[in-house]
């Protein structure tokens, strides 16, 4: 259902942008860094749209990564612990219970 609602909620801003664009197609000044020049808003409107996504897209993925690598540490963590328990007995069978679970879960990810 969240991906439905997601879907969706992008649809209609998608409308509302495009809508929003095809109005506005008066040409304007546009100040770049280095000189001015003049471009249809409906560009201007569209460009700024696309590298506010580009931005966000590149911004999600950067945390996506960390939590990836975060995940992938703390795993090899816990697996030097797990070895350090039973290396001294101590690691009880209902943890190894919880291990097998543990991978059943990991194999579904």
């Amino acid at each position: 259902m969240r991906g439905q609602t997601y879907v969706i909620s992008a649809i209609i801003f998608v409308f509302i942008i495009a809508v929003f664009a095809v109005i506005n197609v008066d040409p304007v000044e546009v100040n770049y860094l280095f000189g001015t020049g003049r471009a249809p808003l409906i560009l201007v409107i569209l460009f700024s749209v696309l590298m506010g996504g580009i931005i966000t897209a590149a911004a999600g993925l950067v945390k996506v990564l960390q939590l990836q690598r975060e995940r992938h540490e703390l795993i090899s963590e816990k697996h030097q612990l797990q070895e350090t328990l039973r290396k001294h007995d101590l690691l009880h069978e209902a943890d190894i219970e919880n291990e097998a679970t543990d991978q059943l879960d990991k194999n579904k990810k």
